[in-house]
């Protein structure tokens, strides 16, 4: 017979975990709901290393929406501008050593040469399927692959400073370069505080400067200049100097003649004409058509405009170091590097601190058209651009790449490797640069780089290889 102290017991037991349980019910109760949604995604920016009938894209999963992904990867299509999963489409790894993956790239295959195809990132979670931003890109009319070739044109490992020819010359840190009509490279011999001419001979000479850092005009042998940086030369053959110690854009005549073309050395930011305006830390520079001066003003993070007259002005950023596209001063960049400009007066930037270049059209609307700051395996610091007869866009990045855009809206790595340095002289991903600072083309499409912290100046041949 059982214990009526033990059904006592038990009853109360019973009454207990009740109460409890409800108290914990109620608790529950009372915490926040999360609400699941669909992921967002963004699609990378630019088909990379496109051929004749493959091709690479990705995506950027922004958020999960509060669940797990279960699927990721890009949809493509030639005829459906809007792709979907219902198109050709790949399936990436969500999960990577069981880390949840957040960037994916994915190869594109079997397609057509010389079409136009559409392409968009998904990503599906629980809730549902997302897509990112479509992105459009041309395959190559023909299987051939593009061989560059690059060379040391000037110039060793070793830093100092000796005129010569080839690799007999010496550099300091390297960080501008010009090609004039004639095909002589000029250099911008930063830490030596030189302007530096190289024939096509590879005969290497001073062309203004005399080695000591400050900031005086005159004859060339007696000018002195403050870690020069960027070069450009106008329609008449003056060479124009981001001397970016200064804070100034100085000017060589043909004859040697330094002067001050805008900016009175004092660090800052204001508009207006010759020596009355302020720059901070000015880089690349770029002419237009017209004969008007574009700056990459970097510690201003803004591209300014000098007319042919010497008056500055604001075109575009704000001074706010950041990230967005938008029209003049309301787009926002951070740390410009440098500037090219086309024959229809678009304005290209190396937007460095961003990882992207962006476009400036004459009426100052600002857009990115490849990288961005979470892309930064596409592009890695950009420090400088130029553009060919084409108008397909040339890169050098700090992470040791020679790249190209083209008008087609794909990206080739040409030279170099993905944050491999060294000093290798060779073709293609064989090839090491360390630092390249500046990129010029002469008149038959050769590339000049400076390569800063190889203290040379290398040379770069684009042929296309059936």
């Amino acid at each position: 017979m059982k214990s009526p102290y033990l059904r006592t017991y038990i009853l109360c037991a019973l009454f207990l975990s009740v109460i409890l349980i409800n108290q914990g019910c109620k608790k529950t109760s009372t915490d926040a709901t999360v609400t699941l949604t669909p992921p967002t995604i963004t699609t990378l920016s630019v088909a990379i290393n496109v051929t004749a009938t493959t091709a690479q894209s990705g995506g950027i999963i922004n958020s999960s929406g509060g669940n797990y992904v279960t699927a990721d990867g890009v949809c493509y299509s030639s005829t459906n501008p809007l792709p979907t999963t219902a198109d050709s489409k790949t399936r990436d790894s969500v999960v990577s050593g069981g880390v949840v993956v957040t960037n994916f790239t994915s190869k594109l295959i079997n397609l057509t040469a010389n079409t136009v195809y559409y392409v968009r990132a998904y990503a599906t979670n629980s809730i549902g399927t997302s897509y990112g931003n479509v992105v459009t890109f041309t395959t190559r009319a023909t299987t051939s692959t593009v061989l560059a070739t690059v060379s040391t044109f000037a110039g060793s490992a070793t830093a100092g400073y000796a005129n010569g020819t080839a690799a007999n010359a010496l550099f300091n840190n390297p960080q501008g370069i010009a090609v004039d009509s004639k095909g002589n490279v000029y250099v911008s011999d930063s830490f030596n505080n030189y302007i530096r001419q190289i024939t096509p001979a590879g005969v290497v000479t001073t062309f203004a400067g005399n080695g000591t850092s400050g900031y005086t005009d005159g004859p060339a042998a007696n000018a002195q200049f403050y870690a020069p940086q960027g070069l450009a030369f106008d329609a008449n053959g003056n060479l124009y100097v981001a001397d970016l110690g200064n804070n100034v854009i100085r000017k060589i005549t043909p004859a040697g003649v330094v002067s001050t073309f805008a900016g009175n050395g004092t660090r800052g930011y204001v508009d207006g004409a010759g020596t009355i305006a302020e720059f901070n830390g000015p880089h690349g520079i770029a002419f237009d058509t017209k004969g008007n001066l574009f700056v990459a003003d970097r510690a201003n993070n803004s591209i300014r405009e000098v007319s042919s007259a010497g008056l500055v002005s604001s075109f575009a950023g704000n001074r706010t170091a950041g990230y967005l596209d938008a029209t003049s001063i309301s787009a926002v960049f951070n740390n410009p590097n440098g500037v090219a400009v086309d024959a229809n007066g678009n304005v290209y930037v190396a937007d460095q601190g961003n990882s992207a270049i962006r476009k400036i059209t004459s009426a100052g609307v600002v857009t990115t058209l490849a990288g961005g700051p979470s892309q930064t395996a596409i592009l890695n610091f950009p420090s400088a651009i130029t553009l060919d007869a084409k108008a397909n866009i040339y890169i050098v990045d700090e992470g040791g790449r020679m790249l190209e855009y083209t008008t087609t809206n794909a990206l080739y790595s040409l030279a170099g490797g993905f944050n491999v340095f060294g000093f290798v002289d060779g073709t293609n991903a064989t090839v090491q640069f360390n630092n390249p600072q500046a990129i010029a083309v002469d008149a038959g499409g050769a590339f000049y780089i400076a390569d800063q912290y190889n203290n040379a100046i290398r040379k770069m041949i684009v042929t296309i290889v059936p």
